[in-house]
């Protein structure tokens, strides 16, 4: 026994030795470091309110479960109320609970078969669509209540919406009637819902239960009965006052029953049974399940830019799916910014207080993606001659051009294994996708996911690609002098070709003889929306230079004017140029190369090398030889008058802040840092105004 004992110690002991040096192991490897995108670098600028989140994310996986809209809409269809159902709540027990509910409130609610046989009908088939209901009520019925209590309407009206769309604000029926009040297009712009392509206002929580308490009270003054009033509410006013004549003038729901449709006439019993689960849920039972939300833990914001609820989600860390559920009425996932029109984002309050705080970096951000992404008919880049490079000595000058990188996004597909305590909730908040997104991907039916199932998951991620350029037209004013120095003058190509690359070649360059004297003047058609202050921005000029050279008393311009934008330049270009032309290489690929290595290796793209070498994929093998293009120049003559004087903007390297800049976008656009920038303009705090100029560099 003695001896047992000292075998298991002696074995527990050696168990937390290994434990132990495994731990010591982990804490020894150094971790890679992760290079920071620009949203994640302006992440780290945020400044947090210390804040405990009101909202549990968790929640909002069933954020708005259309099953539960389409089975109420199929009961009220389809439901028999002389049906008898077999549950056990006893008739003399429910008379007595209706009688109670009767006493505080408006409605005549008396108890009949029918009334009770679709109550527990509720009660036995609809039980967990009921302990939804009571969990997402806990979000909209403050809501609701506060717009009935507006228009002195009964705030047992509430109820009325599970019945209409089971709180989904994106329901939408087979004849068009959308949102928590099914309102019918006509009937929203008659109580000014705005419908556009952007947003729909019927889908809107306050706006709609706003326009519905509306017509309810105009309803009563009609028919001066709640009961008719909701009937009235689902087949209009027309089809009661008919039934009211047919009935002989009848003016109790109850009487006139059997002369309203049929929907009709199950509808005002579906919404009793309604609010009598309500009132005596925990009596039989049925329990809420977790508020996805309440309401005063929300709060809006007023936005100032266009924004999609992807940007929002990327900036707040926060499921797209619970911004939807929050922002129902935007119909594009996307915020509009209208002229003097203001539109309002709804965020938890934490969410809130974060925005508010770093609202100038949200902006950036969302500008930084507007100025990046891909433009329909964008203009072919020009070539930029620098004439400064021109001395007395007769230098050669240096021409360069200007390639323009373009952000494309781009559908990648990934699989995901799914572990242990794994749920589709969790791994499509982890992706930042939509739950029904992955279930369509890999054709699920339910939320269930086996373990160790692969799942398929598309991701968009964003690829910086060089734009092609073509080859510059020439003018055909310019002359070739007969002493005249050869400059060396980059070609350009179909294909894209690096700036390290130019520059190189062109410190290479050497000239002959001297420039002569030929003037190139810059012009400028005006456009429409264009003003002088905004095409001296646009060409990093001087308002007082522009008016100087187009001899303006002035700032006043119409469209189709010819401004000139210099005085004169002080290059031509030869009539003639050298066509561009490329010079075939070969890389043999080496153990450990792959396809993205040799194309740096070479300045290249992987388009590039997958296009010379007809390679359907990114797979190469070893000791295979790849054909790499290399770019030669192409050399022009040119002739010289005198050199264009360098503007103030490019002497002094001033910057005209823009819309939405902050000093951190400005310095990181520049490669400097905002100390340098605040240094060097005396500026003490970080409030920039559009307009403002700024120096750069000293």
């Amino acid at each position: 026994m003695t001896y047992k004992k000292f075998t298991f110690l002696l074995l527990l002991f050696s168990i937390t030795n290994i434990f132990a040096q495994d731990i010591v192991l982990h804490d020894s490897i150094k971790k890679p470091e992760l290079k920071l995108s620009f949203l994640d670098s302006l992440k780290t600028t945020y400044v947090i309110d210390e804040m405990s989140a009101c909202v549990d994310e968790k929640c909002f996986k069933e954020l708005t479960n259309e099953d539960i809209s389409k089975e109420l809409l199929a009961d009220l269809k389809n439901i028999n109320l002389d049906e008898k159902v077999d549950f056990e709540l006893s008739t003399e027990l429910l008379k007595e609970r209706l009688r109670l509910m009767d006493e505080k409130s408006p409605f005549n609610i008396e108890y009949n078969v029918g009334l009770e046989n679709i109550i527990k009908s509720f009660l036995k088939n609809r039980k967990r669509s009921f302990q939804r209901l009571l969990g997402i009520s806990q979000y909209y019925f403050p809501m609701f209540e506060e717009a009935m209590a507006k228009y002195n309407v009964p705030l047992e009206i509430k109820y009325l919406a599970i019945v209409e769309s089971a709180l989904n604000p994106k329901a939408v029926s087979r004849v068009g009637a959308t949102g928590l009040w099914q309102f019918m297009y006509q009937t929203g712009k008659q109580y000014k819902l705005r419908v556009n392509s952007y947003i729909d206002e019927r889908s809107d929580a306050l706006k709609a239960s706003e326009a519905a308490a509306q017509y309810m009270s105009n309803m009563y003054k009609i028919f001066g009965d709640w009961e008719l009033v909701l009937a009235s509410y689902n087949s209009g006013a027309g089809n009661v006052t008919k039934a009211i004549r047919r009935s002989g003038g009848h003016q109790n729901f109850w009487n006139i029953k059997k002369f309203l449709p049929r929907e009709t006439a199950a509808y005002v019993p579906m919404f009793l049974a309604t609010m009598y689960i309500f009132e005596y849920h925990k009596e039989h039972g049925i329990m809420p399940e977790k508020a996805i939300a309440n309401h005063f833990a929300t709060d809006t914001i007023a936005i100032k830019s266009k924004m999609s609820f992807k940007q929002i989600s990327q900036l707040l860390d926060m499921p797209e799916a619970q911004i939807e559920f929050l922002n129902p009425s935007y119909k594009m996932k996307v915020i509009p910014y209208v002229t003097n029109e203001t539109h309002f984002l709804c965020l938890p309050k934490d969410k809130i207080a974060i925005f508010a705080s770093n609202e100038d970096k949200m902006y950036a951000y969302v500008n930084y993606e507007e100025k990046n992404r891909e433009r329909p008919f964008a203009e072919k880049p020009k070539a930029k001659i620098m004439n400064n490079s021109i001395t007395q000595n007769n230098e050669v000058a240096e021409v360069l051009v200007e390639t323009k990188t373009i952000i494309k996004n781009v559908s990648k597909t990934k699989f995901y294994k799914v572990k242990s305590g794994d749920n589709l909730s969790d791994i499509a908040r982890k992706y930042n996708i939509a739950m029904s997104d992955l279930k369509k991907w890999n054709h699920l039916k339910s939320n269930n996911v086996q373990l160790g199932k692969s799942l398929k998951i598309i991701i968009d991620e964003r690829i910086a690609v060089v734009q092609k350029v073509k080859k510059p037209t020439l003018d055909a004013n310019l002359e070739l002098k007969s002493e005249s120095t050869v400059e060396k003058t980059v070609a350009v190509l179909d294909k894209p070709v690096s700036k390290k690359e130019i520059i190189r070649k062109e410190k290479m360059a050497k000239a002959d003889a001297v420039l002569e004297k030929t003037a190139v003047v810059l012009d400028h058609i005006v456009k429409q929306g264009e003003t002088l202050s905004s095409i001296a921005k646009e060409n990093k000029l001087y308002v007082a230079d522009l008016k100087k050279w187009n001899n303006l008393k002035d700032a006043n311009i119409k469209l189709g004017d010819k401004l000139k934008l210099s005085n004169a330049t002080s290059l031509a270009i030869a009539n003639e140029v050298v066509k561009p032309s490329t010079e075939t290489a070969f890389y043999t690929i080496k153990k450990g190369d792959n396809i993205s290595l040799i194309a740096k290796k070479n300045d290249v793209t992987i388009d590039d090398l997958k296009q010379w070498n007809d390679l359907e994929d990114n797979v190469i093998k070893v000791g295979t030889k790849l054909k790499i293009e290399k770019v030669l120049e192409v050399v022009a003559e040119v002739s010289k008058k005198e050199t264009k004087k360098k503007s103030k903007y490019e002497e002094q390297k001033l910057y005209v802040v823009q819309k939405g800049d902050s000093l951190f976008s400005i310095s990181k656009k520049h490669n400097t840092t905002v100390a340098y920038i605040k240094k060097l303009n005396d500026i003490k705090d970080e409030n920039l105004q559009p307009g403002m100029k700024l120096k750069i560099k000293g």
